[in-house]
């Protein structure tokens, strides 16, 4: 059962043992300074087996990251803090890319110093915002100036040489979600009326040239991307998503990247509505190479979708929090380990459920011999 989803796959220069990969997924358990510390070493660790890692979404700036407790990858003691969590995966058979992160408008100013977050227009965020002092309304965040913009792309740049030295294997842009990208690519989001703003190829300019750079450190083999072809989220929408994730794709396509994962909510999905078409039949006619479909999937509904050629991979988010041996559930056809104090634990400091859920040869061995 589900024996397609254990299939080698070449994501680019990575071979994935398996096509259960393991998606981004904020935890918020960096120390001070945004620097990873020893419980992120175990509990990458301990997902090893995933046919990817990807890791949670990690800033690339200090302007871009408004998350408390989230990773960064811009300064060296961040670099120093992520080495031997890639150590430890590698150690243990292991494969992971960073997913470099720019939250734009998302960013609250009181991770700024009081300054406005930045974002392709002058615009704010619905709800409430994730600060160290709790939750607080979104602010309206300020347009980027051309000459910004091209500083944006170095800092991404800059990341993606970090990230390497950190020892990753290669790197995913967040271009979905209603972060940066997607603030620039979606038209409720994206106000401007030069080079970057109104046609969808004007609107697309940016994920281009952001990905250039990657391309530029990594190689295209290397380098990855995920979009989020669905309806609002987090408050950036478009009226057109075909003709625009179409675009992207094609941008995709130019490149030659390892990957494309797309954020596909189902019912309960985390950022916003899902009652809209899923746009990966259309993207799986421009981009040719390997999709990557997420969210809200069983192992069985993994495996049909692998095994029709809708995609070629499944990541999984919510399922790897409490079952750090997913695929070896998944293939032994073991019931999983359910999420405790939930959402509470995804983001809280400290071990509890973050490094204390036990994998079924753990949890076997627990139980008493009649």
């Amino acid at each position: 059962m589900n024996d397609n989803l254990f299939q080698p796959l070449k994501l680019g220069a990575i071979t994935a043992p398996n096509r259960i990969l393991m998606a981004p997924l904020t935890r918020g358990r960096s120390e001070a300074g945004f620097v990873p510390g020893e419980m992120m070493v175990e509990y990458y660790r301990q997902r090893a087996s995933a046919g990817l890692i990807i890791s949670e979404a990690t800033g690339i700036s200090r302007e871009g990251l408004g998350w408390p407790n989230a990773p960064g990858i811009w300064s060296a003691e961040q670099v120093e803090g992520w080495k031997p969590v890639t150590k430890a995966v590698h150690d243990a058979g292991g494969r992971i890319v960073l997913q470099m992160w720019h939250m734009g408008r998302i960013v609250h100013p009181s991770f700024l110093d009081g300054e406005p977050g930045v974002s392709a227009s002058a615009t704010t965020a619905p709800g409430h915002a994730h600060t160290p002092t709790g939750r607080q309304d979104h602010q309206q965040a300020r347009a980027l100036s051309t000459e910004e913009i091209a500083r944006v792309v170095e800092d991404y740049r800059k990341a993606a040489i970090n990230a390497k030295e950190a020892g990753f294997d290669g790197v995913q842009l967040h271009g979905a979600n209603g972060y940066l990208i997607d603030q620039f690519l979606r038209s409720s989001t994206n106000l401007r009326t030069d080079e970057y703003g109104g046609s969808i190829t004007n609107r697309t300019r940016l994920l281009r040239e952001v990905l250039t750079a990657l391309v530029g450190v990594w190689g295209p083999d290397r380098t990855s991307v995920r979009l989020s072809p669905n309806g609002d989220t987090q408050g950036a929408d478009d009226p057109e998503p075909s003709a625009l994730f179409g675009a992207a794709a094609q941008v995709v396509e130019d490149l030659g990247l390892s990957f494309l994962e797309l954020r596909q909510p189902g019912p309960e999905g985390t950022f916003g509505s899902t009652d809209v078409p899923q746009q990966d039949d259309v993207i799986r006619k421009i981009y040719s190479g390997p999709l990557v479909l997420n969210s809200d999937y069983s192992g069985e509904e993994a495996s049909k979708d692998v095994a029709s050629g809708r995609c070629d991979a499944v990541s999984f988010g919510r399922p790897f929090i409490s079952n750090p041996d997913l695929p070896h559930r998944i293939k032994t056809g073991a019931e999983l380990t359910e999420n405790v104090n939930v959402p509470q634990s995804w983001y809280l400091p400290g071990p509890a459920g973050y490094i204390d859920y036990p994998t079924l040869e753990e949890q076997m061995a627990e139980v008493p011999v009649a």
